[in-house]
């Protein structure tokens, strides 16, 4: 595994709404050294590293038109799952995650698992 993210890093990118999702954890946590550790590997690595994709208004767009769909069938996956896909999926990118379930309900993505 650490191969493969090793052999594609100059592809990785994650999105705005991933990032949240990081600084949220990390900054619940109470200050000390496990917290500026995280802080650390975050503005160092992530952001000091990934590019970070915006959800835009191409995003936004494919997104209502997914959660539209969707609903019509009654699925309701979450918000923030969508966001990650619609980020994907505007670019032609390829979405990486070890939680294929919540994104193989949208169309015209391409979902790989990161395990595999």
């Amino acid at each position: 595994m650490l191969r493969r993210l090793q052999a594609h890093a100059d592809e990785i990118a994650t999105a705005s709404v991933v990032w949240n999702e990081l600084l949220f954890g990390a900054r619940r946590l109470p200050d000390g050294p496990r917290r500026r550790t995280i802080d650390r590997y975050l503005d160092g690595v992530i952001r000091g590293r990934l590019p970070i994709l915006p959800y835009d208004e191409a995003a936004a767009d494919w997104h209502a038109s997914q959660r539209v769909r969707l609903s019509k069938l009654g699925r309701t996956p979450a918000f923030v799952d969508g966001q990650i896909a619609a980020i994907a999926a505007v670019r032609s990118f390829v979405l990486v995650t070890a939680n294929i379930g919540d994104f193989e309900v949208f169309e015209g993505l391409d979902v790989e698992d990161w395990r595999s």
